[in-house]
């Protein structure tokens, strides 16, 4: 009971937090897929993202954007991977991050549908993909009109063991508000 108190809390604390977000985002996204934290293991994974404003870095063709995502990671049910007590495989993850996405050229140029974010994300779940309070976002992935197709890791970076890392594959949908 005191795990479900914390997670409700900690979800209601996230949902205040993202709903507090400027109207400024200048689209949403919606992304839905799968995370692996080892080749044969997969479970859902759901993401909502804002992407505010881009801005020029000087007189280059490189932009950035702030980034802000809640994601969840569904917890994976393995009966044979039980034994740890302390980083279990079956917690449900609930993240919160922010930081920056980045693209290169120019508006007609194909190669500027392509981008690379990276954030810093505070979790609630300890499993053994990952282990820490803090992780690293780190996001490859193509837009194109309002649908992206996104490669996605997320770890502490061996900060603390074990931290196998969840690596997922989304597809998304965007929303200009």
């Amino acid at each position: 009971m005191h795990v479900l108190l914390h997670r409700l809390r900690a979800l209601a604390a996230a949902s205040l937090a993202f709903l507090a977000l400027p109207a400024a985002a200048a689209e949403w996204n919606l992304e839905a897929g799968r995370s692996f934290m080892s080749s044969r293991d997969g479970t859902n994974t759901v993401f909502v993202e804002a992407v505010f404003d881009e801005h020029r870095f000087g007189d280059s063709r490189f932009t950035w954007a702030p980034d802000v995502s809640l994601g969840w990671i569904e917890g994976r049910g393995d009966e044979r991977r039980r034994e740890s007590r302390r980083y279990r495989t079956d917690d449900d993850v609930l993240l919160l991050a922010g930081g920056a996405r980045f693209r290169y050229g120019g508006a007609d140029d194909w190669y500027r549908n392509l981008f690379f974010s990276f954030q810093v994300a505070a979790q609630d779940g300890r499993t053994r993909a990952l282990s820490d309070g803090f992780e690293f976002v780190s996001t490859f992935g193509y837009t194109w009109h309002h649908l992206s197709l996104q490669l996605r890791h997320i770890s502490d970076g061996g900060a603390r063991k074990p931290n196998w890392g969840e690596t997922a594959v989304l597809v998304g949908v965007g929303f200009d508000l």
